[in-house]
Parts: C-alpha cells; structure tokens; sequence
C-alpha cells in the first residue's frame, strides 16, 4: 500500500513537472515566433541578425587581445577573469545539459527564418551567448571603454541568435544568466587569490570589492 502511494506520489509530482515544462517551451516558442519573423516581415533586418550572430564574437575577441596587450594590469587581469569566467560558465551548461535539451528551433518548428546553417544537436544553452557575454560584461565591470555599450552589444548578439533561427530565448536567457552568476563570482574570488599577487606584484583584492 505504501509503495502504491510512493509510485501515486511520483507520478502526480512528475506529472506536474511535465505540463510545467511544456508550459515553459509554449512560451519559448511564442517568444522565438514574435523576434524570428521579425526578419520575414523587415527584411532589411537579417543582415544585421546575421552580423551580430555570427560575426561579433570574433570582435570580442580582438577586444580582448586588444586589451591584453595594452600592457596594463588591470587590463591583464580583466582579460583573465574573463576567461576564467567562460571556462567556469560551460562547466555549469555541462550540468545544465544533463537537466534539459532541445534541438535548434530550425529543427524542431516548421517556417522558421534560418539565416545560418549549423548541426543539429542540444542547443540548450547557448555556448556563443555564453562566450560573448561573459567577456562583454567583463568589460562592463571594469569599465572598459564605453562600458555599457559591451551590454547592449552583448543583447543585441542574444537576439539575433534567435533572429537567425538557431536558438531558443530559452537557450539565450540561460547562457546570459551562467555568464552573469559565473562573471560576479570569478570577479569576487580570482582578485583575492595569492597567485594573482604573485603574478601582478601587488595586492589584487581591493579589486573585487570595488567592482
């Protein structure tokens, strides 16, 4: 009897975690819709979708290098934690991956406006959201050049993402949100480490406190 009410049990709470998530994937579809065919209706608008898409992460990473070899600490250290950030971001859509997956909406939805071509497989989340986020809000956090603008930058990669067809908001919002937990807590902890003394010639922690 009582393993009857275990099994009812289970069954009522996965029940309800699966009309949650299919609740959950309605919406991201709604919301895919309403910015995808934004570029079937303006289609002056899939050049930049493919631009920002595509393109933008190979100028990210120019900005980086650029900001590497300027020759200044605190740069150094900017560039460092952001990569410590990317690294840590994917392990955490590693486990992520484990929990949830869905294929490119190309895949999945019939009239979707796909400006790219890619493998199919989980896109759940977005590795290029992941990469240019934590690098753009990086740059944000230690006010490089027009901060906010890596923000905006960051955004507009996010959208067009789902503008060409290849990612989910769903996937998007989870890359972003990884990136962010995974920046602010690198941002806390590297500066304080004794290697970084080591490696800078001087006390790194008052960093982390001012950001």
């Amino acid at each position: 009897m009582i393993s009857s009410f275990k099994f009812l049990d289970f069954a009522v709470k996965y029940g309800l975690f699966i009309r949650w998530e299919n609740h959950n994937m309605e919406i991201n579809i709604e919301l895919f819709r309403i910015i995808n065919d934004l570029g079937k209706e303006y289609e002056f608008l899939n050049p930049f979708f493919v631009f920002f898409a595509k393109y933008t992460i190979y100028f990210v990473i120019i900005a980086a290098l650029y900001f590497l070899f300027k020759k200044s600490q605190m740069n150094r250290l900017m560039v460092l934690c952001s990569v410590v950030s990317v690294a840590v971001a994917e392990i955490l859509a590693m486990i992520a991956r484990q929990l949830h997956s869905n294929n490119q909406p190309f895949a999945e939805l019939p009239e979707v406006n796909q400006l790219v071509e890619k493998a199919v497989g989980n896109s759940f989340p977005s590795d290029h959201t992941i990469i240019v986020f934590a690098f753009c809000l990086s740059f944000w956090l230690f006010k490089r050049g027009w901060h906010l603008l890596w923000v905006l930058l960051a955004v507009l990669v996010g959208i067009s993402r789902i503008g060409v067809g290849v990612h989910y908001p769903g996937d998007v919002g989870m890359g972003a949100l990884l990136s962010l937990v995974s920046v602010f807590l690198v941002f806390r902890l590297v500066p304080k480490l004794d290697i970084m003394k080591k490696w800078f010639g001087h006390d790194t922690s008052h960093i982390s406190k001012e950001i």
